[in-house]
C-alpha cells in the first residue's frame, strides 16, 4: 500500500530553535516526514512565547506538532554523540544556529557527513555562511529591515512613525519555506543518483526578504530608480488598493486586468473611466492611477463593506473584507476547507483551533495530517534513544 503522505518514510533532525528552522521542520513533518526536535533540557525558548494554558504556550502547539521532541545538552559528549547516532539515520537535518556554532561543538558538516555522506544539512542563518555580516546576530525583523521589505510597508508622506512590519514573522517564514524546499530538492537529487552525496544548503533570512522584491533590483540598475512606499497599492498594477467604506471597514479591490478594471468601473457607476482610452491598459491605469482610485473609493465610502463586496462579487471582481482572525476562524470557506481545524491538544487540556497546513493531498483529508500537537520537553527520548537508536537514554 503506498504512503498516504508523501513524504512518510523521510527521517528529518532538527537542531532548530524559535521560529525560521523548526517552521521548516514542520513544513516536512505535516508531510509525513519524521522530524525528530532536539531542545535542550530546559526546552525550545519558542516554548514561552505568547498566550499560554497550563504553562505551556499555545502558539508552540502548531510550531512543535508532528514532531517527535527529545531534549538533549549538545554541550555534553553524551548529547553530541547522540545527535551523531541520530544524524547517522537521517536523511536531512535543519538547524538554525549562528554561523560556526554547530562546528565549535564539533556538530560541523564535515563530521556529520563524515557519519552519514547522505545527509542533506540545511543552515537557517540571519545572514548567510560567509560575508562580512556572518556573525552579526539577527532575528525576523532585521530580515526584513535590510532585505527591503520595511521600507515598503511605510505609509507615503507619514514620516513620525516608523514603517509598521507585518504582524508576523516573515522572515523567518519565507526562510523556512525556502529551507524545506531546498532539503526537498537535494532529497531528489540523492534519490536519483545513488553516487551523489548530500548537500549543505544555506539559506539566510536577509536574502530570504530580499527574493521577494520582484523587478525591483534591475529597475534600479537600469534606470537608478528606487521604489518608494506605496500604501496599499503597488506601482506596476492598478487598480489594486484598499478603499474605506461607510461603515468604516476597509475593502481590498483587484481590478489590475483590462476586462475585470471594465467590469469594476461598471459596478461603481463609471462607464466614462471604463471606456477611457488612457485607462485600457495597465500601463496607462498605473499612470493615472491617482483618478482611478478616487473613483473607486467615492464609491466605497457610500456603501457598508459587506454590501460592497456583495456586488463587487456579483461582477466576478476579486475582492474582500478586510479579515481579522475572528473572520477567519468563522469563515465557511475557511471550514470548509478545513483550513480551520478542531485538534484537541493533550499538553494543554484543550481542544484548539489549528491552521491546516497549506498543501492538500488527493486521498488524505486535512485532519489527519495532524498527527499529534507539540508533546512535552523530552516526550519521546525513550521512544528515540530505546527504540529507534536501541539505546537507553
Amino acid at each position: 500500500m503506498p504512503a498516504r503522505l508523501p513524504l512518510e518514510g523521510f527521517k528529518v533532525l532538527e537542531l532548530g530553535h524559535y521560529i525560521a528552522g523548526p517552521f521548516a521542520a514542520r513544513l516536512l513533518a505535516d508531510m509525513g516526514a519524521e522530524v525528530i526536535k532536539i531542545e535542550p533540557p530546559e526546552g525550545d525558548p519558542h516554548r514561552g512565547w505568547g498566550s499560554q494554558v497550563n504553562g505551556h504556550a499555545v502558539w508552540f502547539s502548531i510550531h512543535g506538532r508532528n514532531k517527535l521532541c527529545v531534549s538533549l545538552d549538545l554541550k555534553s559528549e553524551d548529547g553530541r554523540e547522540k545527535v551523531k547516532r541520530i544524524a547517522a539515520r537521517a536523511d536531512a537535518l535543519i538547524e538554525n544556529f549562528r554561523p560556526g556554532y554547530l562546528e565549535r561543538i564539533g556538530l560541523g558538516p564535515e563530521v556529520l557527513q563524515a557519519i552519514n555522506p547522505k545527509l542533506t544539512i540545511a543552515r537557517v542563518s540571519g545572514f548567510g555562511q560567509d560575508g562580512p555580516y556572518r556573525d552579526k546576530p539577527a532575528f525576523g525583523s532585521i530580515g526584513e529591515a535590510m532585505g527591503g521589505i520595511r521600507h515598503l510597508t511605510a505609509t507615503p508622506g507619514v514620516t513620525e512613525h516608523p514603517p509598521p512590519r507585518c504582524g508576523v514573522s516573515i522572515s523567518d517564514d519565507i526562510a523556512g519555506l525556502y529551507a524545506a524546499m531546498s532539503v526537498l530538492g537535494c532529497a531528489w537529487a540523492t534519490k536519483a543518483n545513488p553516487e551523489a552525496k548530500g548537500r549543505v544548503v544555506d539559506v539566510d533570512l536577509v536574502s530570504s526578504i530580499f527574493s521577494l522584491m520582484e523587478g525591483m533590483l534591475p529597475e534600479y540598475g537600469l534606470f537608478g530608480w528606487v521604489r518608494q512606499p506605496q500604501g496599499a497599492a503597488l506601482p506596476t498594477a492598478a487598480p489594486t488598493n484598499t478603499y474605506l467604506c461607510a461603515d468604516g471597514k476597509w475593502l481590498c479591490v483587484g481590478g489590475n486586468s483590462d476586462a475585470i478594471y471594465r467590469r469594476l468601473m461598471t459596478v461603481v457607476g463609471r462607464e466614462d473611466l471604463g471606456a477611457d482610452p488612457r485607462l485600457q491598459t495597465n500601463i496607462g491605469r498605473c499612470a493615472n492611477v491617482a483618478e482611478i482610485d478616487a473613483a473607486i473609493g467615492a464609491w466605497t465610502r457610500t456603501l457598508p463593506a459587506a454590501e460592497a463586496e456583495r456586488l463587487l462579487e456579483a461582477a466576478e471582481v476579486p475582492v474582500s473584507r478586510l479579515y481579522d482572525m475572528k473572520d477567519c476562524a468563522e469563515d465557511p470557506h475557511f471550514r470548509a476547507r478545513r483550513t480551520v481545524m478542531e485538534v484537541r491538544d493533550p499538553l494543554l487540556d484543550r481542544t484548539l483551533l489549528h491552521p491546516a497546513p497549506a498543501f492538500r493531498f488527493d486521498g488524505v483529508e486535512p485532519p489527519e495530517m495532524v498527527r499529534w500537537t507539540a508533546p512535552a520537553v523530552g516526550a519521546h527520548n525513550h521512544h528515540v534513544f530505546n527504540e529507534l537508536l536501541a539505546e537507553k537514554a
